[in-house]
């Protein structure tokens, strides 16, 4: 029904992917799509437009029964209305929590590698990153290790856990047994989890995640859920999101932070958008899903052809992929620089992440299949270069 291979030139509309590369230049490294929304979203938001005022907003009883409907239907999880709080992005809601829940000088518990901008949430309010470093087994799947979690939270300086489930940027779908001894281990140690699920719904097909609130009662106590349609629907210009807060003290001091911080309000667009996307948009994300799983295929594929040293970590979530690069250079900042200065091709050096990041890259495959072609072929020329310099 929906068209992923032909897809419209970003240059030019203000986007930090495209307007930031010069001509000729491929990027493939922030964790946006280049496949426009879905027909049903553009459609509510052309209808919304077309009435022309644009005052001040409130939320409407719709926009929280679609995030309950959606999570129940797509992802086994009863919500209750009252534990919704409109955000205008999931990271605004991380930088609250960060500051509601934690004082100055604190530490904050990350597994890494993990996304970078967690590190921007903590520094930038004058938090520390207590890092726990994911093991990897000889497969390259990362596992956590709960032995150091726990010495870490039972360090009385940490006080806040930000989980990322599923994880980015390795891919994994953290079990139900291990979202379960998170929360036994928050609630010993008085550890309050921010679960980041913003990836939820780009799982591969027939494969689901499990939502870290909805496993025990004890993990719907410790947690502050960041929700979002923004990565999955490749709306995130359009500024909405959701925290899911459901014990009262908690949630309390959640939407304390984020009235505090002004990100509470609704942007004209943005609750349309929302309601769109969960209650119109489930076939456009099927097959959205399915052209991903087979990018990822043809990405695999690609590699072992033509750049065998490259070993690619296992992933059942994201559209991104974790590109294990030390045995081709010990520093993927040089590799990336490089690569882009020979090739045009843009992506995300590992270091940046964290833990044993250094030695990886993140390549984004949410392109039409001609374009990711082209960027694979950039890569493998790229890395022939490197070997002869």
């Amino acid at each position: 029904m929906y068209d992923f291979d032909n897809v419209p030139s970003r240059f030019g509309t203000g986007s930090l992917k495209w307007d930031e590369c010069a001509p000729g230049e491929l990027p493939m490294w922030v964790a946006d799509m280049d496949f426009p929304a879905a027909p049903e979203i553009r459609a509510a938001l052309e209808e919304r437009a077309a009435h022309g005022v644009f005052g001040y907003n409130i939320l409407p009883e719709a926009w929280a029964q679609a995030y309950i409907r959606w999570w129940r239907e797509r992802h086994g999880f009863e919500m209750r209305p009252e534990w919704l709080i409109f955000c205008a992005g999931v990271v605004p809601a991380i930088s609250t929590c960060v500051r509601k829940l934690t004082t100055p000088a604190e530490k904050v518990l990350i597994e890494t590698p993990v996304y970078n901008i967690f590190f921007n949430s903590i520094l930038n309010n004058g938090r520390v990153p207590l890092e726990v470093p994911l093991l990897r087994d000889g497969d390259g799947l990362y596992h956590r290790d709960f032995a150091a979690l726990e010495r870490a939270m039972a360090d009385p300086q940490a006080s806040l856990m930000i989980l990322c489930n599923p994880h980015n940027p390795v891919g994994r779908i953290w079990p139900r047994e291990e979202l379960a001894r998170i929360g036994q281990l928050a609630q010993q140690y008085g550890v309050t989890v921010i679960s980041d699920e913003i990836h939820c719904d780009l799982t591969d097909p027939g494969v689901s995640y499990v939502p870290f609130a909805s496993v025990s009662d004890i993990c719907r106590a410790v947690s502050v859920t960041c929700m979002a349609p923004t990565k999955a629907f490749n709306i995130a210009g359009i500024q909405t999101a959701a925290v899911c807060v459901p014990e009262p003290r908690l949630r309390h001091k959640v939407w304390r932070g984020l009235n505090t911080d002004e990100v509470a309000e609704p942007n004209t667009f943005a609750v349309p958008a929302a309601i769109a996307a969960f209650e119109k948009g489930g076939p456009w994300l099927d097959e959205l899903r399915e052209y991903i799983y087979r990018n990822k295929g043809f990405t695999l594929e690609a590699l072992k052809a033509v750049a065998p040293q490259i070993a690619v970590t296992p992933s059942q979530a994201t559209y991104l992929l974790w590109l294990d690069c030390s045995r081709a250079a010990e520093d993927t900042d040089a590799l990336c620089d490089f690569i882009r200065a020979e090739t045009g091709l843009v992506l995300s050096p590992g270091g940046q992440f964290g833990g044993d990041g250094h030695q990886f890259i993140r390549l984004n495959l949410a392109a039409p299949r001609a374009r990711l072609a082209d960027g694979l072929d950039r890569f493998a020329h790229g890395l022939s270069l490197w070997r002869k310099k």
